[in-house]
């Protein structure tokens, strides 16, 4: 009996179709080329930025975030130059690697030359992946961890080997490191198996060293979140009570654009297959597990994504088959061209600012690449309205993260000393010293709280006519706080 089981597996694992790397290879070039050659248009985003300022205070963690996206936003500014070109290398790969990992479950599911040409194709060009590989985000990273541990349950799945617990261990601390969704994919799979099987895989004992190996991974991670009060819940916390409401009102919808509305039937072809094949349901109740939990929490919509593409590339093969005749091909042609056409100009910043309205209304974040270095010249022109004798002891103080690292990244050639925030992370980098007692150059709406004397100085004016967050924001002119800033601070942080 045990001889047969081997004998079975080795059957499998020898009988898969080859990598075609030819025409994936062909794929992660085009995909590398255009992202490139687009990465420096508009700017850096608010959260790239933040990503740069937070790799300039390395932590096991922070408050909104796990270390590893902050860590390779300082390596690839290091070796590549601190522009958004230098950055978005980390996008770039990312992205590669994301189409790899589905090209490679294709295969892993039988797919042949076409299917895992088509899995990496739609995975390169669909809405959400593009973007996220243009930009630099945690959501980046995690993209490509749940695609790498969707391929290593696959992998498991298929060939009954309980030592790709290790691996899947090794990808879920990594993950977890990124960001702490990995949790719930992690979760999701281990429920569909004890509901569906096959449950022999959860029995091996490379389960338990897998657990160990993530558990290794993570441990730094998890000391530093209790030490500072677990902030990432807090954070989660007020994702879900600002934004649950329309979260939730959004989240079906969603699902069905953000890859594109063209490849809903391929990932649904891959829904329905994995459920139909009794080694790999656990993967297919997985999905509509992970959407009713964040439906339930109020999390974003895009939280899910990633498994769509693991979804979509176990569809790649039922979807060649589809096309075999030459009327469903030229039709699926077309409505692969309108919808490239469509991500592309939704993803990447191929329009002039100005032609953005449409486009910030699927993807606001194009919008927020748009008009830092002329907010850090609206505020250094407040600066300049300090009395020269007084600039010593003066201090910006600005309401969010972006703004504070627009003013670090930018202010030092429009002659502005750096920035100081409560929000997020930038609370925990510390207030201003005792001794700076002058002037406060406030950005954003204060509302009195600890500064007096206050009055409108400047109102920022992008130039592009992008509404984005920072178009209108106030710049006020304060004459002082109502005390020091070390005894300030607290009430000053705030989080989501």
């Amino acid at each position: 009996m045990g001889g047969s089981a081997t004998a079975l597996r080795v059957e499998n694992i020898t009988s898969l179709p080859r990598f075609v790397l030819r025409p994936v290879g062909a794929v992660v070039l085009v995909q590398a080329i255009m992202l490139t050659a687009l990465s420096g248009r508009y700017g850096f985003h608010r959260d790239e930025m933040y990503f740069v300022a937070s790799g300039d205070h390395l932590a096991w963690g922070y408050v909104d975030n796990p270390p590893i996206t902050p860590f390779l936003a300082k390596a690839a500014t290091f070796f590549f130059g601190d522009t958004p070109m230098g950055l978005r290398v980390v996008a770039t790969l990312a992205g590669v690697l994301t189409v790899i990992a589905a090209a490679l479950i294709a295969r892993e599911l039988g797919g042949g030359a076409a299917a895992q040409a088509l899995a990496g194709a739609a995975t390169a060009l669909s809405t959400e992946v593009l973007a996220l590989s243009h930009m630099v985000s945690t959501t980046s990273v995690d993209t490509v961890m749940w695609v790498v541990l969707g391929l290593l349950t696959v992998r498991l799945l298929r060939t009954g080997d309980g030592r790709w617990w290790v691996a899947i261990g090794a990808a879920a601390g990594v993950g977890m490191a990124n960001k702490w969704l990995v949790l719930l994919l992690v979760a999701a799979i281990g429920v569909g198996l004890l509901a569906t099987g096959p449950r022999a895989v959860l029995r091996s004992g490379w389960l338990a060293l897998g657990v160990l190996v993530a558990l290794v991974l993570v441990a730094p991670l998890i000391v530093w979140q209790a030490t500072h009060g677990f902030p990432m819940l807090t954070v989660a916390g007020g994702i879900s009570d600002k934004d649950g409401t329309e979260n939730r009102i959004m989240f079906v919808p969603m699902q069905v654009v953000y890859l594109s509305p063209v490849l809903v039937p391929v990932w649904l072809a891959g829904l329905v297959r994995l459920w139909r094949d009794r080694r790999y349901r656990a993967l297919a109740v997985s999905y509509p597990l992970i959407c009713a939990i964040l439906l339930v929490m109020g999390g974003k919509p895009y939280y899910s994504v990633p498994l769509l593409v693991v979804l979509m590339a176990a569809g790649a093969e039922p979807a060649v088959r589809w096309l075999r005749t030459r009327a469903r091909r030229v039709a699926a042609a077309v409505a692969g061209v309108v919808a490239v056409v469509i991500s592309v100009l939704v993803a990447l910043p191929v329009l002039p600012p100005s032609a953005l309205g449409p486009v910030l209304a699927v993807n606001k974040e194009q919008g927020e690449q748009v008009g830092w270095p002329e907010l850090v010249t609206t505020i250094s022109g407040v600066w300049q309205q300090i009395p020269a004798e007084q600039r010593e002891t003066a201090v910006i103080f600005t309401g969010n993260y972006g703004q504070a690292s627009a003013i670090n990244d930018y202010g030092a050639d429009a002659g502005l000393p750096g920035a100081y925030s409560g929000h997020m992370s930038y609370a925990d980098w510390g207030p201003p010293p005792d001794a700076m007692t002058g002037p406060v150059v406030l950005v954003g709406p204060h509302g009195g709280g600890p500064f007096v004397g206050c009055r409108q100085a400047a109102v920022n004016d992008n130039g592009a006519g992008v509404d984005n967050e920072e178009q209108g924001t106030w710049i006020s002119l304060c004459d002082g706080t109502t005390g020091p800033w070390s005894q300030i601070w607290p009430q000053l942080r705030h989080y989501y």
